[in-house]
């Protein structure tokens, strides 16, 4: 019988606390950041709190890959050599890499992932990542499923892709705009996200065609509707975005995926999930009830459809009605969801701009705002913030994961053994010696036996059987209390257990001279230190031009590569065909960048200021 394909959810932590509610909430793998080297600077942890993460998370044989997927700079090589030999010896199921310099380090053998900062868009490149031994090619968000197959099919490297949370305009890793206006680069961690500000779209000629919007701020990614079809593509590793969110968003958000993914692996049987334990929750998960810009499922399939929020980089939450009148006092609103004291509402004003309010009272439809509001009849109301299921998020008991057990009791000759075998097959067995003395009442014995050994606390196990097989003809009397302290050192002993036998598959990164697909890479390869030239230099790149953030001049350097097209989304372009024949800027207040349309590829490009 061939062994099943595994499929991880994959969710994020921020911390130590958000990646165990992770786990609890039906992850089946966490990413997490070191104190340094991760692509979100504002969430680091230490090594100490990242191997707690670990511990708790092989219980379950769930895993735990650390991000260190910024690029590196000469000064810090010899640190992140000695950081990857930690987190080896801490039990890190992974690392998460952009810079390829690490590939030419002296490494332990930890499988090694390739961040989607590393452009992972085009087969040749994921099949050269694949033949320098990387385990794992971390899909461009921006890929359609029909590419993912293509992917699938020329490749046996282990991928994985992006199912739901914020998404970069840019092709990650080919962003440099926050870098060229502030010296906050993006692939250090740094992202000042200036696609979330505020522009104005103006020709050569001054005319102006959008004025003060936010032109290149998407909806947030929710791939709910295609999670069978990126597993039926190829896909085994499904990832939510989102180490800065905050542990209630984390809780609903996994949960809500857990679900969708179990139900597509009903329909196949060929599949699994990759860890253990089975979740019920004291909440119905719903994206649209916590943080959320809109969403978009972007080009899974194909272009189509808006894709940006102009009016608003800020969540707006979920759709719940609209004003049907409004007094100096109150609000009335139409709802099709019950409102609540201390709920936050916004809605989009006659000048399109966001306003929101906190709910004071509520009186059937009418609505007390805690501050005074100009709102005009017929505004479209969100909640923006649903304090009732906040307050059940933020429940430590809000989910239960448990990993399902049987109990053989065996009585003999002043011994009483017990045999603990969980879902996984693993087992667990400890002998106790108990006193020669009878039972008065044989069966009450017994069902006290099935009974106080049965009960799993506030354990990881569930315990859903309990045999008892006896070798002698007398059923000793035990007390509840001795019976509750076996059963407590078998279930610590089997916790102790599947930890120690969670299996980590390493694979040792052996240089090779596999030729890169490009002859020649300019600032956009984003080398930044001699290993990372060496390891080019390795694979027969010739010309080797420094990255972005050691070059002196970024004057008229193209600072942003993006699929999203600005035209495509003010219906100003019809397919591959431009409606307008002008050089494009975008404007802020200070800076004018001029914009390039590569029709045949369908990209659109930003310049940094020629000035």
């Amino acid at each position: 019988m061939s062994q099943p394909t595994y499929i991880e959810l994959l969710c994020p932590a921020k911390d130590l606390e958000t990646g165990k509610a992770a786990i609890s909430h039906g992850a089946d793998a966490v990413y997490i950041g070191f104190t340094s080297f991760g692509a979100r600077e504002a969430a680091g942890n230490s090594l100490n709190d990242i191997e707690q993460l670990i511990e708790y998370a092989h219980l379950y044989h769930a895993r735990v890959y650390v991000t260190l997927n910024t690029i590196l700079y000469e000064s810090e090589l010899e640190r992140v050599q000695h950081l990857i030999h930690q987190l080896h010896q801490a039990g890190a199921d992974a690392i998460i890499v952009q810079d390829m310099g690490i590939l030419e380090m002296n490494l332990p053998p930890i499988p090694i992932h390739a961040s989607t900062q590393t452009n992972n868009v085009t087969v040749e490149k994921i099949k050269f990542l694949q033949d320098v031994g990387i385990q794992r090619v971390i899909l461009a968000r921006d890929l359609s499923i029909e590419q993912i197959k293509e992917i699938r099919d020329a490749t046996t490297v282990e991928l994985e892709a992006f199912i739901h949370g914020a998404l970069c305009v840019s092709y990650s890793g080919q962003c440099y705009m926050s870098y060229a206006a502030t010296g906050r680069s993006a692939n250090r961690g740094e992202c000042a996200q200036l696609c979330r500000l505020k522009y104005s779209l103006v020709d050569e000629d001054g005319n102006v065609l959008a004025t003060d919007k936010h032109l290149l701020s998407l909806y947030d990614f929710n791939q709910t509707q295609n999670i069978a079809s990126l597993i039926d593509a190829g896909i085994t590793s499904l990832k939510i975005e989102g180490r800065l969110k905050d542990i209630g968003y984390v809780k609903n958000i996994t949960a809500h995926y857990r679900r969708a993914i179990d139900t597509a692996l009903e329909q196949r049987p060929h599949l699994t999930k990759s860890s253990s334990g089975k979740c019920t929750y004291q909440f119905t998960p719903d994206p649209d009830r916590t943080f959320n810009r809109g969403y978009t499922t972007y080009f899974a399939l194909g272009r189509g459809g808006t894709m940006a929020s102009f009016d608003t980089p800020k969540s707006m939450g979920k759709r719940i009605g609209k004003v049907k009148h409004v007094t100096k006092d109150y609000v009335v609103i139409e709802s099709d969801e019950p409102i609540h004291n201390n709920d936050g509402l916004c809605f989009l004003n006659q000048s399109n701009t966001l306003v929101g309010f906190k709910v004071n009272k509520v009186d059937g439809e009418k609505i007390t705002p805690a501050q005074a509001i100009a709102v005009h009849n017929g505004a479209i109301i969100y909640r923006n913030y649903d304090h009732l299921f906040t307050q059940q998020l933020m429940q430590t008991n809000s989910a239960d994961r448990r990993i399902d057990c049987e109990l053989l009791v065996t009585i003999g000759n002043e011994h009483l053994t017990i045999q603990l075998t969980d879902e996984d097959g693993i087992s667990t067995t400890l002998s106790f010696n108990v006193a020669n003395e009878p039972a008065k009442d044989e069966q009450k014995m017994l069902d006290s036996m099935k009974k106080q050994l049965g009960k799993a606390g506030n354990s990881p196990f569930r315990i859903n059987k309990v045999a008892i097989e006896k070798s002698q003809s007398d059923t000793p009397f035990i007390p509840v209390g001795t019976l509750n302290g076996y059963r407590r050192s078998l279930l610590n002993e089997h916790s102790k257990k599947r930890i120690a036998e969670h299996k980590i598959i390493g694979n040792s990164i052996n240089p090779s001279s596999k030729p890169y697909p490009e002859m020649n890479i300019d600032y956009k390869a984003n080398v930044t230190n001699s290993l990372s030239e060496k390891f080019y230099k390795r694979h027969g790149v010739r010309d080797i031009e420094p990255g972005f953030e050691l070059n002196n001049n970024s004057k008229g350097k193209t600072i942003m590569t993006t699929k999203y097209c600005i035209l495509y989304e003010m219906n100003l372009c019809d397919g591959r065909v431009k409606k307008v024949n002008k050089k494009l800027y975008l404007q802020d207040i200070s800076r004018s960048y001029p914009l390039h349309f590569d029709c045949p590829r369908c990209e659109m490009r930003i310049d940094s200021p020629n000035e």
